[in-house]
């Protein structure tokens, strides 16, 4: 059987995320019919079948892999993948994203974002941190991000505007607030969701008033407005 449009694009899903559950790609990829997980696990089933993916039955709901992949049916790895897809999906759900790329890679030594998007011409780069790290490790990953803003890498990129160079924002992903003393080149974000990110620009709290002063929702397009760097925190 030919491959349809919707199975290429699970494929190449697959191929960016590296790993994705059964109702991931429900959600997804089967979202507004009548029965999503059902209608999804034949169609995986079927793609496992004809060698195009692979499963893991080691978690519940199973998790899909591309044919070529290596990664091991029982990966420590699977559920950080899992949890960039998460964000992935919560931003889908507030809006369009221009563009997702997993694990964009630079030269060795400057940072390695977890993942590069852009959402309503905002470009960002995500850092998912559902496992503990100590501030001095969040330190020592920021390091990374004042190497690359400094190799001037960013200013090549093809999503650049026109006339201007613009360094992503960094967001953090993590249930735990990190103290970033340091004043930074770029603004670093922390939320514990993406939607939560997205509410604290919109009804910022009183007491955080100070931190967001500068950051609006225009229309369509999200504006944050701080070119002196700096963190922020939103719950």
């Amino acid at each position: 059987m030919a491959l349809t449009k919707r199975d290429k694009a699970i494929i190449a899903d697959l191929q960016r995320f590296r790993v994705m559950s059964r109702d991931d790609i429900a959600e997804i990829h089967f979202k507004g019919l009548k029965r999503p997980q059902e209608s999804a696990n034949n169609v995986l089933l079927r793609l496992v079948r004809d060698g195009h993916i692979q499963r893991s039955t080691a978690f519940v709901p199973y998790v899909y892999f591309c044919a070529d992949s290596n990664m091991k049916k029982n990966s420590q790895k699977i559920p950080h993948y899992l949890e960039i897809v998460k964000v992935y999906k919560e931003i889908l759900s507030a809006g369009p994203v221009e563009q997702f790329i997993v694990e964009p890679k630079y030269r060795k030594g400057l940072a390695e974002p977890d993942a590069f998007f852009i959402y309503q011409r905002t470009p960002f780069f995500l850092e998912c941190q559902r496992t503990f790290y100590t501030e001095k490790m969040i330190e020592e990953k920021l390091s990374r991000y004042i190497a690359l803003y400094e190799s001037g890498l960013i200013a090549e990129e093809p999503w650049q505007p026109s006339g201007k160079v613009v360094f992503p924002y960094i967001l953090i992903i993590s249930d735990t607030r990190y103290a970033l003393n340091q004043q930074y080149p770029f603004r670093v974000f922390q939320a514990t969701s993406f939607l939560s990110f997205l509410r604290s620009l919109k009804q910022p709290q009183q007491s955080q008033q100070s931190v967001y002063s500068d950051i609006k929702v225009a229309g369509a397009r999200l504006k944050l407005r701080d070119p002196q760097g700096g963190t922020s925190w939103t719950d």
